[in-house]
């Protein structure tokens, strides 16, 4: 074993400037993350040099067998924090062989929103709290938890440690590294309520970038989980009960809101996303009715309020932003399976582009 783990860590800029490439694209389901490898000579700086690819989008439902080829173009790179040296992580988009986006392409039609002229201008500025479930491999059970069984009510976990309340520190800490060495701007993490559920955060991040990092830090999750024998969850709630549920609360603001005065922009922007909570609620993650009920720290999914310092709130806006006049608020109806191309650039979509 020892030896395999040498092999593994082997630094091959000792014999060549040969790079793997990891190639990263979302399949069928939207949630699901696959990935291959390919050596380039040289190393890569800008996913430009890099070529596209193919795979066979039968096997991932994004295909039909007949014709089955998909091309992979390349979008964001980053260190790999697997293979190291100057070995990278490329998260690519998804075309037909005639160059047309495939249906769960949602990465094309959020760029073309965020290279318009008038986002653009207002920069916005993501943070994105990504809450997770570790589940033990074989019973797909919380880590941590007695099989068939319960720990005792939420209480003592959120933000705690010791052994009888903190389950998978080791992955987390790893994680949160690797997405360091990854140039992912995690900005922090935490143990959540329920026992074996944690949170990240990514940002703040402008524009498309939101959603490259959050896509790539939830590979490098699954990865590490992989490693470690467990799996993770993003289902919204994967615990029925009096247990809370796992979100992916949304932090935004525009340049217009971080300027004086922003408090008003700020109150526009929400009432806006009021008149479009529907539309929101549709695309913001599936079985998020689950989640949303009203308890455990959210708002009912048919009501939309927003309030200042109001966890139980659609939009929570914090005592800073108030007292400052200028700031940022909290999308919290987001589910933990949303994904980040789709909320960041419809939030930006309803607050900056629509006019009712």
């Amino acid at each position: 074993m020892s030896l395999l783990n040498d092999l593994i860590n082997l630094d091959l800029s000792e014999t060549t400037e040969k790079t793997i490439v990891e190639y990263i694209w979302i399949g069928g389901s939207g949630m699901d993350l696959r990935s291959k490898a390919r050596t380039i000579s040289g190393p890569v700086t800008d996913p430009l040099q890099l070529p596209k690819w193919n795979y066979d989008g039968s096997s991932t439902g994004q295909a039909p067998g007949k014709d089955s080829e998909v091309i992979l173009y390349p979008q964001a790179i980053f260190p790999d924090p697997f293979r190291r040296g100057n070995h990278i992580l490329v998260m690519c988009d998804a075309y037909t062989p005639a160059g047309e986006p495939i249906p769960t392409n949602k990465r094309y039609n959020a760029a073309k929103t965020f290279s318009h002229p008038d986002v653009i201008a207002e920069e916005p500025w993501y943070g994105i709290e990504q809450e997770y479930t570790l589940l033990q491999k074989d019973v797909k059970w919380p880590l941590g938890w007695p099989v068939g069984g319960f720990p005792g009510p939420q209480g003592p976990y959120y933000c705690a440690i010791g052994a009888d309340k903190a389950f998978g520190r080791d992955i987390v800490d790893a994680h949160y590294k690797a997405c360091i060495y990854a140039g992912i701007n995690i900005s922090g993490i935490n143990g959540e309520v329920m026992p074996g559920q944690w949170e990240y955060q990514v940002g703040p991040s402008v524009g498309i970038s939101a959603g490259d990092q959050v896509w790539v830090s939830r590979y490098i999750l699954e990865r590490i989980t992989e490693i470690a024998g467990v799996v993770v969850s993003f289902d919204p709630k994967p615990i029925p009960g009096d247990w809370n549920g796992a979100g992916a609360h949304t932090n935004y603001s525009t340049k217009s809101m971080r300027s004086d005065g922003g408090y008003e922009v700020i109150k526009a922007a929400i009432d806006k996303l009021g008149l479009k909570h529907k539309k929101h609620i549709a695309a913001y993650g599936e079985g998020n009715e689950r989640r949303l009920t009203g308890r455990h720290e959210t708002a009912d999914i048919n009501t939309f309020l927003w309030g200042v310092a109001n966890r139980g709130a659609s939009i929570r806006v914090g005592r800073d932003t108030e007292k400052a006049g200028k700031g940022y608020f909290e999308d919290r109806r987001p589910a933990s399976n949303m994904d980040p191309y789709v909320v960041t650039s419809m939030i930006a979509e309803t607050t900056i582009l629509w006019k009712p």
